[in-house]
């Protein structure tokens, strides 16, 4: 009896189809992840939807059927394989490509289907079971582990932070424009400013180190430091690297080709750029991070006379809401007067001034590069007599003026709009005037008082003709936050000033930011009735957190020394006592643990 024949299919799929294509679009997807290019995920969803596709394909035109496949990829497939053919020969297998390409349908030249096989034949019988066997697991391969090429974005960020780690004087992490500072003489790239045709800078690839868990991002502003993980990569590249100086084959620096320079016209490089690596990989005198002893670091950019124009910048909420949208009249009462302004988010103040670079179209772009910025050191903080009044209730006001007088600029401005009557408010007008005198008078603020809208309007075009004068003739160089603290304001024969970027500058003000303890304790400090910003900064320079001050008290021998332990100490322009009644009270306050009497 002869055996029953089998239907169905014989030779079972194999588990990759298209295991060419899958190969060439991962290795494609990992350089444009290396180089921290967008196109990598372009390549992440055309693999995802080829592994779900069953059947081959026996060219990249025909993978325009599948999802997230365009022309440009499907042409760039053909060329690859037209490549792999001419290199392995017209009539080489495709791996799975060409085994399964029986199951498309009876093309030309494919082997007989083994249904047609006599099954009186025992080989065929037996090459039948053998058909039915699964086919040999292939051992997965290892993951690749991640090595950014020398002297890009991702291997430039790891050495700056890794040299940052290294330095006694480190705080543990880098702000964002410290980080591009220290990492751009490692780098052919630009941190700011992209190629010509390309958006993207070498500052994307700290995208992809954050993917990878090498560099760990927090904090708002951003805060940048290694991962032990991120360590350990950084070290293998400074042993890597240390290893090629001794045998005399360090790279060298290159510009990529067909990219032009990355510093724009009009500014010029400071200096050489510095070795790769020096002899120890220790902190460097004048890097961010470093020691700052005899030189100062080099600036991230510098603005020079006719490279840049003043622009008045007006806080949105400036232009929104009030009776009848009058605040709209602020800006067109700028508009009349000829003042250029930008309107946008501020976190501190209401107006401030800018220095903003004149750029001009690079060739191969369509957009013009982005202007930087450098914050002149006059902040404006904008009062009606209502708004004064509400926020000398709510203790805004208090809060207002520390956040500007530590802002990081040298002239704060208080503008007090006096229109209206005062009658119907909830303090009385002498109030309000002992506030605004003690604003000049004590907190060193420059108090403009203006009868209404127009005149306001007035004084901030007066304000921008005299800075353009001021610093239209001067060279600005740039600086952080930190290195602006305990520079001199502008001097009139000066040639040259530093001002912080506006973008430091801003995101230095966040009013919601992650904050320290001792900024918290400042801010619990001065929510205490007769405890200024100046008293409160006097205590913190004793007993900079709670635990240090309730351990101060805990060591006094008794209740009297308690009461007094805070009062002999100085505060304020005259270095007067802060007294004992303030320092009685503060003392019921953190050690007494029932209600205050």
């Amino acid at each position: 009896m002869a055996a029953p024949r089998r239907l169905g299919r014989k030779k079972p799929v194999p588990a990759c189809p298209n295991p060419l294509f899958v190969q060439w679009l991962t290795e494609w997807m990992d350089e444009a992840a290396e180089k921290g290019k967008k196109s990598q995920f372009v390549y992440q969803r055309a693999l995802g939807s080829l592994r779900r596709y069953p059947l081959p394909l026996r060219s990249g035109r025909e993978a325009a059927i599948l999802q997230h496949f365009g022309d440009w990829l499907c042409r760039r497939l053909d060329e690859r394989l037209e490549r792999h053919r001419a290199e392995q020969g017209a009539d080489a297998p495709l791996g799975a490509m060409g085994g399964a390409s029986s199951l498309m349908g009876g093309q030309e030249g494919d082997p007989p289907s083994t249904e047609h096989r006599s099954t009186n034949n025992p080989s065929a019988s037996q090459t039948l079971l053998g058909d039915l066997e699964p086919p040999p697991m292939r051992k997965p391969r290892p993951p690749r582990r991640y090595i950014p090429a020398p002297r890009s974005g991702g291997y430039a960020v790891l050495l700056a932070l890794y040299k940052d780690s290294t330095s006694p004087h480190s705080r543990g992490f880098l702000m964002k424009s410290e980080l591009q500072r220290a990492a751009q003489p490692l780098c052919d790239k630009s941190f700011t400013l992209g190629d010509p045709g390309n958006r993207y800078t070498a500052w994307a690839s700290v995208g992809t180190l954050i993917r990878k868990e090498l560099v760990l991002k927090t904090h708002v502003p951003a805060r940048y430091s290694l991962t032990p993980q991120g360590l350990a990569l950084a070290q293998r590249l400074v042993a890597a690297e240390q290893a090629l100086i001794s045998e005399g084959r360090a790279p060298e620096s290159k510009t990529p080709q067909g990219a032009e320079p990355t510093h724009p016209a009009g500014e010029e490089k400071l200096q050489p750029e510095p070795q790769l690596l020096d002899g120890t990989l220790g902190p460097q005198e004048g890097t961010a991070g470093g020691s700052g002893g005899q030189r100062t670091p080099d600036p991230e950019f510098v603005l020079r006379p006719g490279q840049f124009d003043i622009i008045l910048c007006v806080d949105f909420i400036e232009t929104m809401g009030g009776p009848a949208a009058r605040k709209q009249d602020l800006l067109a009462e700028l508009c009349r007067n000829a003042v250029p302004f930008d309107v946008r988010k501020l976190h501190v103040g209401d107006f401030v001034w800018v220095a903003r670079e004149r750029v001009q179209p690079r060739p191969g772009q369509l957009h013009l590069p982005p202007a930087r910025e450098l914050a002149l050191d006059y902040v404006v903080e904008r009062k009606r007599m209502a708004d004064l009044c509400g926020s000398i209730i709510d203790g805004r006001f208090r809060e207002q003026k520390f956040r500007l007088h530590r802002c990081g600029l040298c002239h704060p401005i208080y503008l007090l709009e006096e229109s209206g009557s005062t009658q119907h408010l909830s303090l009385p007008e002498s109030t309000l005037q002992q506030a605004a005198t003690s604003t000049q008078v004590v907190d060193g603020f420059f108090v403009k008082r203006t009868r209404d809208l127009r005149e306001s309007a007035a004084y901030l075009t007066i304000m921008t003709r005299h800075l353009n004068s001021l610093y239209g003739n001067k060279t600005l160089v740039s600086c952080t936050k930190e290195e602006s603290q305990g520079r001199c304001p502008l001097q009139p024969n000066s040639d040259s000033c530093t001002l912080m970027t506006f973008q430091e500058f801003n995101e230095g003000a966040v009013k919601n930011k992650a904050q320290t303890v001792r900024e918290v304790f400042a801010r619990q400090l001065m929510q205490i009735s007769g405890v200024s910003g100046e008293k409160a900064a006097a205590i913190l320079e004793r007993y900079s957190t709670p635990a240090s001050l309730l351990a101060a008290y805990s060591a006094c021998p008794d209740l009297e020394s308690r009461d007094k332990l805070l009062s002999a100490i100085k505060c304020g322009k005259l270095q007067r006592n802060l007294g004992p009644a303030l320092s009685r009270t503060l003392s019921q306050l953190y050690c007494s643990s029932g209600p205050l009497s």
